[in-house]
């Protein structure tokens, strides 16, 4: 014989279920938020596409997203963009969320082999905490696919060296500064790996930060980085602001002209407009170099 339950004690119990209820949607949406930012960053900011994903005749092969990508044969190595779907077998998939957030932030992978310098993680340290947990979080939702990249051939070992500013995580808090935001996201943009020449000693991030001068053969002939310091006679000093965010966004230059890939134009084209003011205000403050 079924027993009533008292009032009260229904009351309690339908309260236990809606407060349960409540914190699973929570936790749902805090999850979905996490994402959402992770989305952001590895799809726009990152340009993670352009060396991960694979290249067709009209550009990145989407339908294939970050299974592998772009082939480097340089003097220190000869490796191909990784794949980091979420493929067990060739992917990132077997992948513990630790050893995702220790290789972006030292270049380790799990078996302690370091990866070549081509990418930059010696721009990740600086990533927040939650920057982190939603890039992990983002790459936990892409499609498994499996494609088997070409082992990687180390020539000659290159030490892990931070970019100068990115030796640990930044705080939330920080990012509510709009030169330090801008800072934050073009050292995440690896901007000045390829905005800084290389010497015969490496890359000088004191003396020659953002001067220029690297060249990048492709399809589109050869293209050579522009100087991005506060330069008036060689770099942005001159250029008012809308002519910089055409340049980041559209890959169009002050006089007009198109300027050529490798630099991810159609990824900084979605990013948020105050981001892209933010790193401007950035911009505006790296030293004249001529």
């Amino acid at each position: 014989m079924f027993k009533v339950m008292p009032r009260r004690a229904f009351g309690a119990a339908a309260l236990f279920v809606l407060s349960a209820l409540a914190g699973t949607a929570a936790n749902a949406q805090a999850n979905g938020d996490l994402v959402a930012r992770g989305g952001y960053l590895v799809n726009t900011v990152m340009t993670c596409h352009n060396c991960h994903t694979p290249m067709g005749p009209n550009g990145p092969d989407f339908s294939r997203a970050l299974s592998g990508g772009l082939l480097f044969d340089e003097p220190p190595f000869k490796v191909t963009g990784s794949n980091i779907t979420q493929d067990k077998e060739t992917g990132i998939g077997s992948w513990t969320d630790a050893q995702i957030k220790h290789l972006l932030r030292t270049g380790q992978r799990p078996n302690g082999v370091q990866i070549a310098a081509v990418m930059p993680t010696a721009f990740y340290g600086i990533i927040t905490e939650r920057d982190m947990d939603a890039i992990v979080a983002y790459l936990r939702t892409v499609k498994p696919v499996k494609n088997k990249v070409p082992d990687p051939v180390y020539k000659m070992q290159i030490p892990h060296h931070a970019f100068p500013g990115a030796e640990k995580p930044y705080t939330e808090a920080m990012l509510s500064d709009k030169v330090k935001n801008g800072f934050y996201l073009a050292t995440i943009a690896h901007c000045m790996e390829c905005h800084t020449p290389f010497g015969a000693r490496g890359k000088d991030f004191v003396g020659d930060l953002g001067k220029g001068g690297m060249e990048f053969p492709g399809p589109w002939g050869k293209s050579v980085s522009a100087n991005i310091t506060a330069s008036k006679a060689k770099g942005l000093g001159d250029w008012t602001d809308a002519q910089i965010r055409a340049a980041i966004t559209q890959g169009v230059s002050m006089d007009g002209h198109k300027l050529r890939p490798p630099m991810g134009y159609p990824f900084y084209a979605r990013m948020t407009g105050e981001d892209i003011d933010a790193m401007i205000a950035y911009l505006r403050m790296v030293p004249a170099k001529e």
